[in-house]
């Protein structure tokens, strides 16, 4: 299973990643902001998604298409 980021770099477990978009997380009041760093993310059964820890979320399940690798 492949898994890219927004610009088409392959991602894998432990890289950093970087939100392109200031993005509304659900069961929480907090907003992920554009340049927000999630680090140490791991991949989960989706090619499109990402897990990995917010600080101000916790833990959140990302769409790739929101990200870039840093």
């Amino acid at each position: 299973m492949s898994v890219k980021d927004s610009n088409g770099n392959e991602l894998s477990a432990g890289d950093s990643v970087q939100v392109i978009k200031d993005l509304k997380v659900k069961g929480c009041s907090a907003t992920l902001k554009r340049g927000t760093i999630i680090k140490n993310i791991r991949l989960t059964n989706k090619d499109d998604e990402i897990e990995g820890k917010a600080d101000k979320a916790g833990v959140v399940v990302l769409k790739t298409c929101f990200l870039k690798k840093v």
